[in-house]
């Protein structure tokens, strides 16, 4: 008996199957199912697989909770300056932020994220400055330390951090570190072992039960964030580890945007840490007036807006879409990965096309060539609309900045793609300061310098096989 076409019918009705799974039991936009879809006629029954590690969706249950009284506090403040933009009553520090009152309110409307204006900015592109100065800040430290990042490094950097985290720790003073267990799957225990033995207080961010094998490949915290004493915070690209600091060879110099904030915003940065540490953590933070001791420093407007997965919007993408939108002279874009959706395009493609000087800069380098290629296939769809597009050659680019008029900005963890738009967890600064954005902008123009500008007939003159990969990654791009 040849068994050969049972077994072929048997996988081909499971296959069905499982493609019904996941059209109908998991509800997503339509590019990403048929992106799994494909997944599944050309991996039978294995893609399933790779479903169930890379696109599970999260459930839709609140998963960042706190205590009442805060949660009140901060719903009563966000309702105050809903009805004040409402009422045209708006008290504003520089009549620059007036146009851009609808932005401001979408993102309390959705994200509660409380407009501050009293905050001074310092911003960092190189590594080695943002780390001297964070050091430095954490050498001072007098109560607590409260550390969000992605990536942690057991090399000289990382050494270097949890020297000084140690020893503050011994001193008295709270130090918590929390990390993601899949972008810092290669942390030692030893090195969390002395930290916690020095009295570091460590957490790991949808941690693995089989160590070093997280099969939540999706869905994880990407912010980067540092609170030092409710006074002093820290948001941006920079993770912690010896590329950042342009020490790794196939990287080389790392061009990166960071800011240190001092202000009221640094209040909604530290609210940002206590829901993810209470997430991770069976030792909650409860409210105490002592993480809050942010006094008002400066003029420069700002929000700090969270999205993710558990979100039911898009909150930062839907940020950068009204920032695009309300474009009158330039848009300068920084990531890199340009993987957008749609809509975004949409709105680049409006912006150009109603005579908005829309520039775009991408890395010379990918460090994932699937997302490498599918941006390079993107920048096709803008080049013949007509934006500008740069190659920074200087070392690696992994800012994630907008500016846009020389009016406002963002600065944060998001890149302009899928991931971070619907799977992981980031945080951005929204800025509305015309010196901080023009700032922003003077160091777009600088970076023109080290990059090379790809032109529509260069682009066309890409060989066949680039191509092929820019196809298929394009292809794969709804869930790269």
């Amino acid at each position: 008996m040849n068994i050969l076409p049972i077994f072929v019918s048997i996988i081909l009705t499971l296959n069905v199957l499982l493609a019904l799974a996941i059209i109908f039991l998991e509800r997503r936009d339509a590019s990403a199912t048929w992106a799994w879809l494909m997944v599944l006629l050309f991996i039978p029954v294995a893609g399933f697989f790779l479903y169930l590690i890379f696109g599970r969706r999260l459930s839709n249950k609140e998963i960042f909770t706190w205590d009442k009284k805060s949660r009140l506090g901060l719903l009563a403040a966000v309702q105050e300056q809903l009805t004040a933009i409402k009422n045209n009553d708006l008290k504003v520090q520089h009549e620059d932020i007036i146009p851009y009152e609808d932005l401001i309110y979408m993102h309390l409307k959705n994200n509660d994220a409380l407009l501050s204006q009293n905050n001074e900015v310092e911003i960092f592109t190189d590594g080695q400055k943002k780390f001297h100065a964070l050091i430095e800040d954490l050498e001072k430290a007098e109560d607590h330390i409260h550390l969000l990042y992605y990536i942690l490094r057991d090399d000289n950097l990382g050494h270097r951090l949890a020297d000084v985290l140690k020893r503050k720790a011994m001193e008295g003073v709270e130090v918590k570190l929390l990390y993601d267990d899949m972008g810092s799957r290669l942390l030692k225990r030893s090195y969390k072992r002395s930290l916690k033995e020095a009295g570091v207080q460590v957490e790991s961010f949808f941690p693995s039960f089989i160590p070093k094998v997280n099969m939540k490949i999706n869905y994880r915290n990407h912010r980067k964030l540092a609170i030092i004493d409710g006074e002093i915070g820290y948001i941006g690209g920079f993770n912690i580890g010896d590329e950042y600091l342009g020490f790794n060879k196939r990287f080389g110099y790392w061009r990166d945007t960071h800011l240190r904030v001092e202000g009221e915003a640094v209040n909604n940065m530290q609210t940002r840490f206590i829901l993810d540490w209470n997430h991770a953590s069976s030792r909650d933070i409860v409210y105490e007036q002592r993480y809050y001791q942010a006094k008002p420093k400066g003029d420069v407007g700002m929000q700090i807006v969270s999205s993710g997965p558990d979100s039911e919007w898009e909150q930062i993408k839907h940020g950068y879409l009204k920032m695009i939108l309300s474009a009158k002279e330039y848009v300068y874009i920084q990531t890199p990965y340009f993987i957008p959706d749609d809509s975004l395009l949409d709105a680049l493609r409006v912006a150009v096309l109603s005579g908005v000087d829309v520039r775009i800069m991408i890395p010379n380098k990918p460090d994932h060539p699937f997302v490498y290629w599918a941006t390079f296939s993107n920048i096709g769809d803008m080049l013949k609309a007509g934006a500008r597009i740069y190659v920074y050659q200087k070392g690696f680019l992994h800012a994630k900045t907008i500016v846009v008029d020389g009016k406002i900005a963002s600065v944060g963890t998001a890149n302009i793609d899928v991931r971070s738009f619907r799977l992981n967890f980031e945080v951005n600064a929204f800025l509305y300061h015309p010196e901080v954005a023009q700032s922003l902008a003077d160091r777009f123009h600088e970076d023109i310098v080290e990059s090379t500008e790809i032109t529509l007939k260069l682009y066309q003159s890409r060989t066949k096989w680039i191509r092929f990969k820019e196809a298929v990654s394009r292809l794969l791009s709804p869930i790269l």
